[in-house]
């Protein structure tokens, strides 16, 4: 398959607020699809919203759909156990894999990739995670040289590289290292912004628009601030004054003429800001959305033309249209009527584009999701005492009716140090996933009411721009991606070149195979570019793989390996993070709690889980199967063919031994050599092969028929397999690449002790947790499911942190708090 890099000019989705020039001309293909089909229609009075035919669109919904079915739109989110780690302790995940769309789980991938990143965005842990059924569970020891500070969890799929960073799901955790003598962190944030953001896009001159702003520290919260817009000569023209978060609106109306206009922004009693606002341009349009009923928004278009023209409005959530719509621009005005019913929960995206089919204003719209999956938990006890058993009832539903669903669950101890909660996975996936940068405080946005809570979402639609859907990528001729989907398992990525330059080597078939006593060949041919590509279906754990070509066919290309972790980073801006000494006793109590647990129960740090291994061979069953120890053991491989391998036909050339596979079925001799693997390692050196001790080959295996691989044809196969599966010492060629390779991680399990029998309760071993319980797979059905821990020897308050999603796409979470008294 031919990998090609997904290029191409991306259209802003939010219009930058920094442009100096006037919108550049493009769009034209969209906009001919676009307005093809749409009939004008004038009104002087409002015009009510309609969807239109789709079929007037002109092709672009098919384009839609086809965009659809070539990229489906993902989003992951992952649970994190908690908030804050010590280095040296576990962090725990579970993977949700969604389409973008309605969230339903999506089986696109097979693996997620997860990483740490510092606050260079500099990877310092990287897991593959197996995806079944769209989720997954991972971990990661932290190791004890990790600086303390904030870090950033990332998680994406392969498919998901074919887009930008900033679809990523991410996370910030705090990890303290209390090995260190101190750890100052990125704890200074004396340093301050303040963006502008002209609703629509774009400041006009003459006409009035409302700007959006947000105030922000150095880590990207948003602060209290107050200010005035001042035009050239000084005169204040506005004021404002942040609501919450540090976002705001005003108003105001750019002058004709040459002005240029300066926002002061002042913090507190003695810091100042001085920004410039976007320049305004001589001609255009701006937009204004506006909340005009409990059903109803209201669309208002000013333009400095007056001259009748018909504009057309494309309203769209997450790759589906909503609504399109003609309106009619008379004396440099029009209304628009929109129902709220017709947009889909979550955010929308409003593109108006005037009579000369180009994109104009643009502007977001978050309708909160009425429907959430309803988790219900409760303990059987209000309080407990230590190294008592707590159960806890687990129910689901879709508002009343019960609904099933796969969870992940986590207890955790709260102290001074675990002052936040983690995201939850419905306001991640219905706002945040959809929003670039950070959303500051999500739950606000769904929980709260009347005409602030509306303002304030408001605010954040303006401040906060789209991240996701692009026109152009619809739009684009149809290309190979880059990137993959992985349905079977991680593809692994190699580039084939010619020795001593970077020129790509085409057509050449390379194999991929890892020493083992379970069989397994991979091949690829390589295409225009040099790369070659192998799925890595069943590749547990960390391994040494062999790459290489068959020298018969090229002996001297250079092969390089990809990393499969992507390189592109969002900007991402992390708090403030500081060791105090106000906490320095709770420090040193996490510490001694982490290094008594380390002792006493890190021999169960890594169990793991059983795995179900597939011995069979690639191949399948071979024709013949010799159990070398059953025979007698000669010194010389030749010999052992020779004497009891009847399958197999010894010859020597001019050029040394061959080996020819006899065809039983067909009864004939295959005139050339068969496809000679040492512990799963083709080996195409039989001079070699033959020269090898026999005495270290436990079993010999023969398939006595021509073999098809891939693009590749075997005149049969005899597969050798020593004791130990490591090729005992045997020596490869000099071109063949080894290089160790780590697969989807093996899958540790949370080990807590049991405190159920008198014996176990009286044991004398500490039991410091603080992590007191993780399941990353608790299935619920129709009726509640209930589930077992024990509480530890610390008394304290327990935050249990439950979070799922059914297979319809109700998304949901659900905490309470444990109290655990200490025994008298």
């Amino acid at each position: 398959m031919v990998f090609v890099k997904h290029m191409g000019y991306y259209l802003s989705v939010f219009f930058s607020t920094q442009q100096k020039t006037a919108p550049k001309p493009g769009f034209n293909t969209f906009i001919l699809h676009l307005l093809a089909g749409l009939c004008s229609l004038a009104t002087t009075g409002a015009v009510r919203a309609q969807t239109t035919s789709f079929d007037s669109l002109g092709g672009v919904t098919r384009q839609l759909a086809r965009y659809q079915q070539r990229a489906p739109h993902e989003k992951l989110f992952l649970h994190l156990d908690r908030p804050v780690y010590l280095c040296g302790e576990t962090m725990w995940f579970k993977v949700y894999a969604v389409d973008g769309t309605y969230s339903r789980p999506i089986a696109l991938n097979s693996v997620a990739y997860v990483e740490v990143l510092d606050a260079a965005n500099q990877p310092v842990l990287q897991g593959k995670v197996a995806l079944q059924k769209a989720m997954g569970q991972g971990s990661f020891v932290l190791p004890t040289s990790l600086a303390a500070g904030s870090y950033t969890v990332r998680a994406y799929t392969s498919s998901m590289k074919n887009f930008g960073p900033e679809a990523y799901f991410h996370s910030t955790v705090t990890i303290i290292n209390t090995f260190a003598a101190s750890g100052a962190g990125n704890r200074d944030s004396a340093s301050y912004d303040a963006r502008f953001f002209p609703e629509g896009g774009n400041l006009v001159r003459g006409l009035r628009s409302r700007v959006g702003f947000k105030v922000t520290d150095k880590t990207g919260r948003g602060v209290a601030a107050e200010g005035k817009v001042l035009n050239q000569s000084g005169a204040v023209v506005a004021t404002f004054k942040t609501l919450r978060q540090g976002m705001g609106t005003f108003s105001f109306t750019p002058a004709a003429g040459p002005d240029t206009y300066t926002a002061t922004v002042t913090l507190g009693k003695n810091r100042v800001l001085s920004r410039e606002l976007p320049r305004p341009y001589e001609q255009g349009y701006v937009m204004r959305l506006d909340n005009t009923g409990p059903d109803q928004l209201t669309l208002s278009v000013d333009a400095t033309s007056n001259r009748p023209e018909t504009l057309y409005l494309l309203g769209h959530s997450r790759q589906n249209i909503a609504l399109t719509a003609p309106l009619q621009l008379i004396n440099g005005k029009a209304r628009f009527l929109i129902n709220k019913s017709q947009l889909l929960e979550g955010v929308s995206h409003l593109t108006l584009f005037n009579a000369e089919r180009k994109p104009v204003c643009e502007r977001l719209y978050f309708r909160v999701p009425q429907r959430r999956l309803a988790i219900s938990a409760r303990a059987d006890k209000p309080q407990y005492g230590t190294r008592e058993k707590v159960s806890v009832q687990v129910a689901t539903a879709d508002q009343q009716t019960p609904a099933p669903a796969n969870l992940s669950m986590a207890v955790y101890r709260l102290d001074s140090l675990a002052a936040t909660t983690g995201l939850a996975i419905d306001r991640y996936l219905w706002l945040a996933a959809d929003l670039q940068g950070s959303v500051e405080n999500p739950e606000y946005y769904f929980t709260a009411t009347g005409p602030e809570a509306a303002e304030s979402t408001d605010n954040l639609m303006l401040t906060q721009g789209w991240s996701r859907f692009k026109w152009e990528d619809v739009l684009a001729v149809p290309k190979p991606f880059e990137f993959l989907p992985e349905p079977y398992g991680p593809i692994m990525q190699a580039r084939l070149t010619q020795a001593g330059s970077n020129k790509p080597r085409e057509g050449i078939i390379a194999f991929l195979s890892t020493p083992s006593r379970l069989v397994q060949l991979s091949t690829s041919q390589s295409n225009a570019q040099g790369l070659v590509h192998f799925e890595l279906n069943r590749f547990v754990g960390t391994d040494n793989v062999v790459v290489q070509t068959d020298p018969r066919q090229d002996s001297t290309c250079a092969i390089t390996l990809f990393s499969p972790f992507s390189d592109r980073y969002a900007t991402r801006q992390l708090p403030p993070f500081g060791l105090t000494s106000r906490y320095q006793s709770d420090y040193l109590k996490r510490h001694l709690q982490a290094q008594v647990q380390n002792v006493f129960s890190g021999k169960y740090r890594n169990l793991y889980a059983a795995e179900r291994v597939d011995s069979m061979a690639f191949f399948g069953k071979p024709s013949a199967t010799y159990l070398l120890d059953k025979y007698t053991r000669f010194k010389v491989l030749e010999e052992v063919l020779r004497e009891y391998v009847p399958e197999v036909v010894v010859r020597i050339r001019k050029d040394g031994f061959h080996l020819l596979v006899v065809d039983n079925l067909n009864k004939t001799v295959l005139e050339e050599n068969p496809m000679v693997l040492l512990d799963g390692v083709p080996v195409f050196n039989i001079n070699k092969m033959m020269a090898m001790n026999p005495l270290k080959i436990q079993k010999l295996d023969v398939l006595e028929s021509r073999y098809f691989h891939g693009t590749s044809m075997y005149n049969g196969i005899v597969s050798f397999t020593t004791y130990k599966g490591n090729l005992e010492g045997f020596p490869l060629d000099p071109q063949v690449l080894v290089r160790e390779y780590e697969g989807v991680q093996r899958q540790r399990e949370f080990y807590a002790p049991r405190y159920d029998t008198p014996d176990a309760a009286k044991s004398r071993l500490p039991d410091l947790r603080n992590l007191l319980y993780w399941n990353p797979n608790v299935a619920t059905s129709t009726s509640p499911q209930t589930l077992d821990f024990y509480t530890g020897d610390q008394a304290g308050r327990y935050l249990v942190v439950l979070q799922g999603l059914s297979d319809s796409g109700l998304s949901g979470s659900a905490s309470f708090v444990l109290d655990v008294k200490p025994a008298l």
